[in-house]
């Protein structure tokens, strides 16, 4: 759990950072005051896209890179025929 817990920290650092300069407790140095107000409100959504992008990005690639790896691809498909089996087996239909 130790990268949890450093992820867990790293998120909870940023996010009281950014609450406390959105609550105007801190200041931006070198930035106006006006370009944070514009700016700052966004980033939590801006984030939330990012991720979002990057989730699917992960999953497109996967599915595209799939047939790469043939021991994986052949192991997947006897354990879903493995699993068909034992379901006839307990009279579930499948097909």
């Amino acid at each position: 759990m130790a990268r949890a817990h450093r992820v867990a920290g790293v998120a909870a650092l940023f996010i009281t950072l950014y609450t406390l300069v959105f609550l105007q407790t801190l200041q931006v140095p070198f930035i106006e005051r006006n370009t944070v107000d514009e700016v700052l409100p966004v980033i939590p959504w801006w984030l939330l896209v990012l991720f979002g992008s990057y989730s699917l990005w992960s999953l497109g690639w996967g599915l595209f890179t799939f047939r790469d790896c043939p021991e994986a691809y052949h192991e997947l498909l006897s354990e879903i025929s493995e699993a068909k089996n034992d379901l006839r087996g307990k009279g579930v239909s499948v097909d």
